[in-house]
């Protein structure tokens, strides 16, 4: 019997990965179990995703549904680099921070971090690490990845990506979108998903699921086919290939193919305004908004004394930088009742 008491599995402001799937995209699972169809993405629903992707991206976009973001990231990287290159990207980036060292133990690639103040590249801090061409002794720096929103919570404006995507074309490298909350960027931005990857210069997207209320769905959509090819290879040497790819797509349809991704980031990222704005009107010195609040994610520097107050009905983690630091992630399940309930404990 299903266990359908939510007293036993409260909300969390940990991270939108602890959230459910959403009722829209476990009913597009349940329409996809009907019958027998062609396996490895010659489904109908993985056919449909596909002209999807074109439609929000551009005829040249080509969709490689994977399994989670990781492998998403590492086979994009993957796919654009020779064996001797070199990805740069945020300190903070999760491809630095919370791959588990995959990027180069499994994509066989080497990271050039950039300490950043806000998450976010620019074409300086780029130029950082962007030298060495030619050096048999270095590797070779041809891609920069930048995660939208970042790590902590900043957006990249469409300007912000088209300078960075120019500055790394003129210097023979690509640029990588990690959009794993993508439509959390769009949602803030009031943008098109294009805006923020595609029609900005960018030459491959991860396109995030999970954080959306997808279950093991996410992609690789490759926007420029000539600068990257073979992803058809890839995905299968990266353990990336589902033989059942309809479900995948599925999900990955429900939530892109209407309006259900604008609808969750909108929701998730209103949650996170609706808890900075009240922290920010308890005006007490020793809580204090971090980084600006421009998606799904609150920082908020926290006394060891409230932060466990709070964290004994509401989990959430302390973020590893800095002490006295934690991260409440909003997810599009998140109600006014669980924010102002967190708020009356981080603020009384």
């Amino acid at each position: 019997m299903t266990d359908t008491n939510t007293a036993k599995h409260p909300v969390a402001f940990a991270s939108d990965n602890w959230a459910g799937i959403h009722p829209e995209v476990l009913a597009a699972i349940a329409a996809a179990n009907v019958g027998h169809t062609v396996a490895y993405g010659g489904d109908q629903w993985t056919l449909k995703f596909q002209a999807t992707a074109k439609r929000l991206f551009g005829d040249e976009a080509e969709a490689f549904p994977v399994f989670n973001g990781s492998g998403a990231n590492v086979l994009a990287l993957q796919a654009a680099l020779p064996r001797w290159g070199a990805v740069i990207s945020a300190a903070t980036a999760h491809v630095n921070t919370d791959e588990a060292g995959a990027p180069e133990k499994t994509g066989g690639l080497k990271l050039l971090a950039v300490p950043t103040a806000d998450g976010k590249l620019t074409p300086e801090l780029v130029d950082r690490e962007a030298w060495g061409w030619g050096s048999k002794h270095r590797a070779q720096p041809l891609a920069v990845t930048i995660s939208q929103s970042s790590e902590l919570g900043t957006c990249y404006t469409p300007a912000e990506i088209r300078e960075l995507a120019d500055h790394a074309h003129e210097r023979d490298m690509l640029l990588h979108v990690d959009g794993s909350r993508l439509g959390a960027a769009a949602a803030h931005l009031q943008t098109s998903l294009a805006a923020v990857s595609s029609d900005a210069g960018a030459d491959l997207l991860s396109l995030g699921g999970t954080k959306s209320g997808a279950l093991a769905a996410e992609a690789v959509i490759v926007l420029r086919p000539d600068a990257t090819p073979g992803m058809e290879y890839l995905r299968k040497i990266n353990l990336q290939l589902a033989s059942k790819m309809r479900f995948a797509s599925a999900q990955l349809e429900a939530l892109y193919g209407g309006d259900l991704w604008l609808r969750s980031a909108s929701h998730a990222n209103a949650m996170a305004a609706r808890l900075a704005a009240g922290i920010d009107k308890a005006a007490n010195p020793d809580v204090r908004i971090a980084f600006p609040v421009q998606s799904n994610a609150v920082f908020v520097e926290l006394p060891d004394e409230v932060a466990q107050r709070a964290q004994a009905r509401f989990a959430f983690g302390a973020w590893p930088s800095r002490a006295g630091l934690y991260r409440l992630m909003c997810a599009f399940d998140t109600s006014q009742e669980d924010v102002d309930e967190l708020l009356a404990l981080i603020t009384a």
